[in-house]
């Protein structure tokens, strides 16, 4: 029941008129389409959802023109290589990220070689390739010289058969040449740029890249993306001017893209975009830059307060008023600021917590360092319960079941939470007996909390001595009295509640 259309300039004239005529009137569910859709005959009746895909071809004016449509319009962008401003909304909390790093099954990391160009080298990477029954895309972002350029890969491999494809081509000739290859009746296919995003050739696993200094580090990945789609191992060539020594920032993006060669490294390239190139206007049309004034870490901080302050100071100017007009930022999350500690609430009492267990998360259980890292932080930023209870089923989905050390970390983690919530300075382990320490506490906190605690508790001064027990117990008895304090402390105000009703 749901009509689908696409647009984009391989249409004719009277199927784009037809399709915008439908589109205006409502009559299309869902539209396709390329740049195209940003142009200003296009017409939409009632825009609710917005999806970019290879969002990193698209810069900031051109997603605002398609949220101007409606004033309201749900946005979901999908890329390997966010653009440092749209990922540095996700991290400060602005927008909301998901990632993707499991890759399809059998799929190969690509090996990647970074150097100056050698036609030797070139020679061989065409002829292996031939020889085990592959494509080669060969590309060369110079329309002017891409016919020179030719002539000298049919001398350097004339068992190949040719073809070329670039932009400026009619796109007709260019569809024509797409499909010889994609048929497999082209062995290489010199290219621009164009083949960066959108082509999945299964049987096209060598890509060699001219002048690969002149593009920039999220284009490299992207292009690099081409190869290694099928079960087949991939190798990509990204070839620097021998005459010319690339700029320190060309050959930082050239070793990051040769370090970063694990699948699913999108992610990480991007950061690294992000620290090299900052993050731009928040509200402005700049896509990078001006981060580097005051370090990454330091401006995300930054940020972060002056977006809760912001909020905080639209709540309290409405508060009580019936009528007012509504916060400047309705739509903002609080992002949360791991260099800071989480926002009020959560683990901002930050307890110390030293319990005798085996905590983890060991290396047979997630092989992959790099994840093992990005789970512990975040493990660390997480501030309430339903929070650590949803990442400890993911750790289950994603990695069945979890072992012993797990599942100590996350019970002390459950401990954090609730030290911070009933004011507990720190739980720790001191002679086979559990212990929190309390702030100072008086002769009627004492009296309160001896007779209103697990039975065999002691109070002295501004300790709580829990009884020994085995293991299992004093797992369930820590978070039972840590209840009762937060109770309590809620009670009182954030003081405890000194109602106490003791025997006789």
């Amino acid at each position: 029941p749901v009509k689908v259309e696409m647009l984009s300039r391989f249409r004719t004239p009277a199927e784009a008129r037809r399709i915008l005529a439908k589109l205006a009137e409502g009559q299309v569910d869902v539209i396709v389409g390329t740049h195209r859709l940003l142009q200003k005959d296009v017409q939409f009746k009632n825009v609710g959802l917005l999806i970019v895909d290879e969002e990193q071809r698209f810069g900031v004016t051109h997603k605002e023109r398609l949220k101007r449509l409606r004033t309201e319009v749900d946005v979901l962008t999908l890329t390997a290589t966010p653009i440092p401003r749209t990922l540095y909304f996700a991290l400060t909390g602005i927008r909301d990220i998901s990632t993707i790093n499991t890759p399809p099954e059998e799929r190969l990391p690509v090996l990647t070689h970074v150097g100056a160009y050698n036609e030797k080298l070139v020679r061989q990477a065409i002829l292996r390739e031939l020889d085990r029954g592959g494509q080669i895309f060969f590309v060369h972002n110079r329309v002017q010289s891409i016919g020179l350029m030719r002539e000298k890969l049919e001398r350097l491999a004339p068992e190949a058969r040719l073809g070329v494809a670039h932009g400026q081509m009619d796109e007709h000739q260019l569809a024509q040449v797409m499909d010889a290859f994609t048929d497999g009746q082209i062995d290489l296919l010199l290219c621009t740029s164009i083949i960066e995003s959108g082509l999945d050739i299964p049987n096209a696993n060598t890509l060699i890249v001219d002048r690969a200094d002149t593009f920039g580090l999220a284009q490299l990945y992207q292009i690099r993306g081409r190869v290694g789609r099928s079960a087949a191992q991939a190798y990509a060539y990204f070839f620097t001017d021998k005459h010319h020594r690339p700029t320190p920032e060309a050959r930082e993006r050239l070793e990051t893209l040769a370090e970063q060669t694990d699948l699913g490294a999108g992610y990480s390239i991007a950061m690294r975009d992000l620290e090299m190139r900052g993050a731009g206007d928040i509200i402005g049309p700049k896509q990078s830059g001006q981060i580097t004034a005051v370090g990454f870490h330091l401006y995300t901080r930054l940020l972060g307060q002056a977006v809760r302050r912001m909020k905080k100071q639209q709540t309290g100017a409405t508060a009580g008023q019936k009528d007012a007009e509504p916060a400047a930022l309705p739509s903002l999350p609080a992002p949360e600021e791991p260099a800071l500690g989480p926002p009020d609430g959560g683990l901002g009492n930050s307890p110390t917590v030293d319990l005798p267990l085996a905590i983890s998360i060991p290396g047979d259980y997630v092989d992959d360092r790099s994840l093992r890292l990005q789970l512990y932080q975040r493990l660390a930023g997480v501030a309430d319960e339903p929070a650590l209870e949803a990442l400890a089923a993911e750790l289950a989905d994603r990695f069945g079941p979890r072992p012993r050390p797990v599942d100590n970390l996350l019970y002390q983690l459950r401990v954090k939470l609730g030290a911070a919530r009933a004011g507990v300075l720190a739980v720790a382990s001191e002679n086979g007996q559990i212990v929190l320490a309390m702030p100072a506490l008086d002769e009627v906190d004492q009296a309160y909390y001896t007779f209103s605690l697990v039975e065999g508790a002691r109070v002295s001064k501004n300790k709580i001595w829990l009884p020994r027990l085995p293991e299992a117990e004093w797992k369930s008895k820590l978070l039972e009295v840590l209840a009762k304090l937060a109770a309590s402390r809620a009670a009182g105000g954030g003081q405890p509640a000194r109602t106490v009703s003791a025997p006789g």
